[in-house]
């Protein structure tokens, strides 16, 4: 199997293990000899032998059996009757391969120690500098998460079980995309905005990037730019807007051009989102006992004057920006005490499987896809996007 089609079954990877009804596939497989009868019977066996551990299998072997097996598997799915699934693999395939030209020179690219190695589309719009952010320094950046936690008794907002698994995800995701990361634990409003003053003071200049992560209770706020507020351990909340502008090219000219990424696991508001015609929660969705908690608190319009964004006439305008919320504002974002929240395991699962390939707002809407389908209550995350160009992880 060619690059391009791998790294197209791969994107259809979790439709596929949705979607794909491997028990009316063997049949079709051994007749175009795809599979020889001992491998169908080790993908039946794989994991618990469920449905989707065999389809998930099935398609990690479909990747070594020749050239020609993307074209005989959709071959095999139109025989079988799954003509959505078939038509979304060759539209994508037909698609891709039109609009991606072969470079004229047979030889190798040398992509140099900032590529991703699995060359095609993405390697070409990594190095084309008009089109994709530089990611080449070592280190990439500074990333700052701040977890609280704990909150004082006189706040009357709970403990955030789960969050700690958060923030050892966050940690290692981030150090292995060449950040530099640092760990804030438990701060006050003030000490929030005393840390993220201290970071945009830094000088910048021989880095390409900087993230922030931001996992706390959160609710809504008046805003112009970007909405919502995060709470300090001590109650009292911190805009994001206000948040996001400390970086701004006047406040961290050292950042000026380059992105500046915002990653927020808190509540938007506290509407519980019942969904629309949704089969029940899947065992891989929802751990058994699982019992997750909301990350919500009252809107509090005037609760910390301190805090109000700064005169309406001195915001700029915002660029290079990107800000990833785990919900939608105005709802609740889920976290489970075992597991962390949603978003950021969905998060760090997807950057682990795609960060090599596709940008950022291509992982993020994965992200939205994913969490969208988890649990009874849903979760729709969203971002906010003023980067002026795609954006590639280093990731070797």
């Amino acid at each position: 199997m060619d690059e391009a089609d791998r790294l197209l079954l791969r994107r259809h990877r979790r439709l596929l293990v949705e979607k794909l009804q491997v028990d009316q596939l063997w049949d079709a497989l051994l007749s175009r000899e795809l599979f020889k009868p001992h491998m169908i019977e080790d993908i039946q066996r794989a994991g618990c032998g469920s449905r989707r551990d065999q389809a998930r299998q099935l398609i990690t072997d479909l990747e070594s059996r020749g050239s020609q097996a993307f074209p005989l598997f959709i071959s095999c799915l139109e025989e079988t009757g799954q003509c959505m699934l078939a038509s979304i693999l060759q539209t994508n395939r037909q698609t891709e391969k039109f609009l991606i030209p072969k470079p004229k020179d047979p030889r190798p690219v040398d992509i140099g120690s900032g590529g991703s190695g699995d060359g095609g589309a993405p390697e070409i719009l990594r190095q084309n500098t008009d089109l994709a952010y530089v990611m080449s320094t070592e280190p990439c950046g500074h990333c700052l998460i701040i977890n609280n936690v704990n909150f004082s008794p006189e706040s009357r907002l709970s403990t955030r079980t789960g969050s700690d698994i958060d923030c050892g995800k966050l940690q290692l995701r981030f150090s292995s995309l060449h950040f530099v990361v640092e760990v804030k634990r438990d701060l006050t409003a003030k000490e929030m905005g005393l840390a993220l003053l201290e970071l945009a003071r830094r000088d910048h200049g021989a880095l390409d990037c900087c993230v922030v992560v931001i996992l706390s209770h959160g609710c809504q706020a008046s805003h112009l730019q970007f909405p919502g507020a995060v709470y300090g351990t001590d109650g009292y909340p911190v805009s994001l807007e206000k948040i996001v502008n400390i970086f701004n090219g006047t406040s961290c000219p050292s950042l000026g051009g380059k992105p500046k990424l915002f990653f927020i696991q808190a509540c938007g508001g506290e509407q519980k989102d019942h969904g629309f015609e949704v089969a029940s929660t899947s065992p891989e969705e929802e751990s058994p006992g699982s019992n997750p908690e909301s990350d919500a608190t009252p809107f509090q319009e005037d609760a910390w004057t301190f805090d109000q964004v700064d005169a309406v006439s001195s915001l700029p305008t915002p660029s290079d920006i990107f800000v990833s919320y785990s919900t939608f504002p105005g709802f609740v974002s889920w976290r489970e005490p075992k597991r962390g929240s949603w978003y950021v395991e969905t998060l760090d699962d997807i950057f682990e499987h795609w960060a090599h390939s596709e940008d950022l707002q291509s992982l993020l809407l994965r992200v939205a896809n994913a969490v969208s389908g988890k649990g009874i209550y849903k979760q729709m995350p969203g971002f906010f996007n003023f980067l002026r160009k795609k954006l590639f992880f280093k990731t070797s």
